[in-house]
């Protein structure tokens, strides 16, 4: 309250006086009112007139009031102010007073200090003048003095130098002679400094020969030898030659550990022992659909031609080497580098030679080093557990990082990290090797399953069993194959997860190298993905392929069913299992497709292509099975003098029952498919179309000499009209179209069989009552019954065609025989 009292009196003196906050005057107000009582032109006696003219009497004693009010406070503040100001002036009248008399007694003691100076500046120049000769004789006497005092030093030198050698201080009789040496060369010519000069060169001599002598014995710390190499280098000792007398002896304590390594190496053994050893084979079928981590216990065991195993022999091998190295670069690097730089030898260029030798000296050790670690890793042959070996890589490539830190501009880091590559590579081949190896004994497995007669009734004509008949084929259905089908889709599947587990710990976080980008983007894009996945893909593939393409030299021996089974394997893979094995690899191995990689589509293409091939294989294997039981059965009748045909021939049973059970077989894998609408009447058709009247009038002209018409062309006109068949087309992924592909391939065989046959009377109606037997069974096999049809209609036309005595039977006749058939 009293500060801004006081701020507010101030304020209004201020303002009377007309001064602004600075203490200036104030700019002339804008304002000329003269009844502006704080204005610079106020009239009183317009401002009373106006007050007299507004203002009531009321407002004029209000007005009285408040103005005396005004004029009290600005007397009461004019009082205060005068009071405060004038304490102040008699403050500072004081003050100045004060001052005063201090000023004065400074002065008479600046006058004093004066004239003590000069008297001082006096005395001190009588002192001067009278000591100027005793000065010049002490500085003499001290000079005299400390010449005699170097000349002592020197003629006890060699005596010095003799006790430091016998108490081996060899460093101080070096730092004694070097505090000599110059004084000694300039004075050389005088024969008392020759002489001490002499004898101190004899005793340097022997010193640097005792130097020389315990660096050659090599028995010596790195300390110790470090301190002989920085004495030599001070008695002018050539670096160049120290440089290699250095490296020399800790090349010799170096081979001496990479031989204790190499000895825990065995030679290599012969060809037969170092292949791979075979993956375990699936203990039977139906096993081979359980994880039973077949592949990564075959590892298991150490490797046979190593006493110890990986991880041990890189830690001895970084413990020992790699650690020793360290040291001798830095102690090197310490003597010849950086020493080098700071005292006398750094004109000598001796930094740069010597950084030379190091380098060499290090990479040849390297590489011998490197070579033993890649001859000790090329033993792992086993696919087992892969910690052990990822830990080894980890350690080394992390110890090799010190050497890097040491020598900045050398290649070990990078030839230490192309081991690791090469390693990594080499672990996912032997993964890719033992993954084939695994899928060719599952197939093995599968073939032994087919060939036992619990599956007599899936492997069909051809695989060592057919079914009995269509009745027992529907009752006794086998369920195997897909069982085994299953079974071998799943152990491959789990075999490729269990090896990209093991393969996945070489990506670990905990692991240096594969956090680098150049490690971890080439290995988990070319290397796990393309070299072992896309590349079993592949293979599984061509090696499906190859059952198709070995078909006219071992293909015979393939049991149908094996090849159906791949068939439906490979496009299960081509719809769904590569999709999920390729994800599955890029979410496990984050997968960067920095590269070009192979996309899915042309794997799923190439799987499609390689099912669509096994199929149209297993349906020309199957049509060439039936088509040779119907080729035998025509070239072994005699059809010119056969008897008047009373039954079915038993070979078009055996072909109805044949194509039941590949009906079976191909239900139990594919679906099945679209067939066209079936007439009523489709099982009598067949022999209807024999004795209706357009087949009666393609025979009218065997039977009656005086025929119009030629009856082959009345044959070929019908064919002008009739669809083409193709017999070896590619057939679709569904039981109709297979089953339609395999009656094709045996019907055109049982036409062309006939073509060439010639036949006599009974001989027709006989290829009659067969064709007419397997119309009744066939036409429900087929997408459409025209083409069974056609085909039968051909057969029957081409023998009669072939017939001596053309002679039809009744078709009533037909029905009562195959009906009894």
């Amino acid at each position: 309250m009293e500060s801004s009292r006081k701020r507010r009196v101030h304020g209004m003196l201020k303002l009377y006086y007309g001064m602004n906050e600075e203490g200036k005057a104030a700019e002339q107000a804008k304002s000329l009112d003269p009844c502006d009582i704080n204005g610079p032109h106020f009239d009183h006696e317009v401002f009373l007139n106006k007050l007299r003219r507004e203002c009531s009497l009321a407002e004029l004693m209000d007005q009285e009031t408040c103005m005396v009010k005004q004029i009290r406070s600005l007397d009461s503040d004019m009082q205060t102010l005068v009071y405060e100001n004038y304490n102040k002036f008699i403050s500072a009248t004081d003050t100045i007073r004060k001052m005063k008399n201090d000023f004065k007694k400074m002065e008479d003691e600046m006058d004093g200090l004066s004239a003590n100076m000069a008297a001082i500046t006096d005395f001190s120049a009588s002192i001067s003048g009278t000591l100027q000769d005793q000065h010049a004789q002490i500085t003499k006497l001290s000079g005299v003095h400390t010449l005699l005092r170097k000349l002592q030093f020197l003629f006890e030198l060699p005596a010095r130098l003799n006790k430091c050698l016998e108490l081996q201080a060899f460093a101080q009789a070096v730092r004694s002679h070097r505090r000599a040496r110059c004084v000694l060369q300039q004075y050389s010519h005088l024969p008392s400094f020759k002489g001490i000069q002499d004898d101190c060169h004899a005793i340097m001599d022997k010193l640097a020969q005792e130097l020389r002598q315990k660096f050659r014995d090599g028995g010596s710390s790195a300390k110790d030898l470090s301190e002989c190499v920085e004495l030599l280098l001070q008695l002018d000792e050539p670096a160049e030659e120290l440089c290699d007398k250095f490296l020399s002896h800790a090349r010799s304590r170096l081979e001496l550990e990479l031989q204790a390594l190499e000895a825990e190496i065995t030679p290599c053994p012969s060809a037969s022992a170092v292949k791979d050893p075979p993956a375990r084979r699936l203990p039977s079928a139906a096993a081979a659909g359980s994880p039973t981590d077949n592949l990564p216990k075959t590892g298991a065991t150490p490797s046979p031609t190593s006493n110890t195993d990986i991880l041990e022999f890189i830690d001895r091998g970084c413990n020992e080497f790699v650690s020793s190295l360290c040291l001798v670069i830095t102690s090197y690097q310490e003597l010849f580098i950086t020493h080098a730089q700071t005292g006398e030898l750094a004109s000598k260029n001796i930094p740069q030679m010597a950084s030379a030798k190091l380098n060499a000296f290090v990479d040849d050790l390297a590489a011998r080093y490197f070579s033993l670690v890649e001859r000790r890793i090329q033993e792992e042959k086993g696919v087992g557990d892969n910690s052990l070996l990822v830990r080894a890589l980890d350690r080394f490539h992390r110890r090799l990082q010190a050497v890097t830190k040491l020598l900045p501009g050398s290649a070990v880091a990078h030839r230490g990290t192309e081991i690791v590559m090469r390693a990594a590579t080499e672990r996912v081949k032997q993964y890719l090797s033992a993954l084939q190896s695994f899928y060719m004994d599952s197939l093995t497995d599968v073939r032994q399953a087919l060939a036992t007669p619990r599956l007599a009734g899936a492997s069909g004509p051809g695989g060592g069993a057919h079914f009995g008949g269509a009745a027992a084929s529907g009752r006794d259905a086998p369920t195997s194959l897909p069982e085994l089908l299953s079974s071998l889709s799943a152990s491959i599947l789990n075999q490729i997860k269990s090896v990209l587990a093991s393969v996945h710990l070489f990506t670990a976080k905990d692991i240096t190298f594969s956090n680098k980008p150049y490690f971890k983007g080439e290995f988990c894009s070319q290397g796990v993905r393309e070299s072992l996945v896309v590349n079993f893909i592949k293979f599984v593939c061509q090696s499906s392929r190859q059952f198709c393409d070995n078909a006219g030299d071992k293909g015979g021996s393939t049991p149908p069913a094996l090849l159906l089974l791949l068939s439906r394997l490979c496009l299960d893979y081509e719809t769904s299992t590569i999709t999920y094995i390729l994800t599955l690899t890029d979410e496990q191995f984050l997968v960067q497709h920095h590269s070009p990689v192979t996309p899915v589509t042309t794997l799923c293409a190439e799987a499609r292509e390689a099912a669509q091939k096994l199929l149209n294989h297993y349906v020309k294997v199957q049509g060439l099975i039936i088509s040779q039981m119907l080729r035998k059965s025509v070239e072994t009748r005699d059809w010119v003098n056969t008897i008047e045909p009373r039954n079915v021939r038993a070979v078009m049973k055996r072909v109805v029952e044949d194509t039941t059970s590949i009906d079976v077989q191909v239900g139990l894998l594919y679906e099945e498919g679209v067939r066209k609408a079936h007439s009523s009447d489709s099982s009598k058709r067949t022999f209807s179309v024999y004795s209706s009247s357009r087949q009666q009038a393609r025979y009218a002209a065997s039977y009656t000499p005086s025929a119009p018409m030629d009856t082959n062309l009345l044959s070929n006109i019908h064919k002008l009209f009739s669809e083409r068949i193709d017999i070896f087309s590619s057939v679709e992924f569904n039981k109709v179209s297979v089953i339609t592909g395999i009656i094709k391939i045996s019907l055109k065989t049982f036409l062309e069989c006939v073509r060439l046959r010639t036949f006599g009377r009974f001989g027709l109606q006989q290829i009659q009552v067969d064709c007419h037997y397997l119309q009744m069974y066939l036409w429900r096999f087929v997408s459409d019954e025209n083409l069974v049809h056609f085909l039968l209609d051909e057969i029957v036309g081409s023998s009669a065609h072939r017939c001596l005595d053309p002679a039809p039977m009744e078709q009533s006749v037909i029905e009562v025989i195959c009906e009894r058939g």
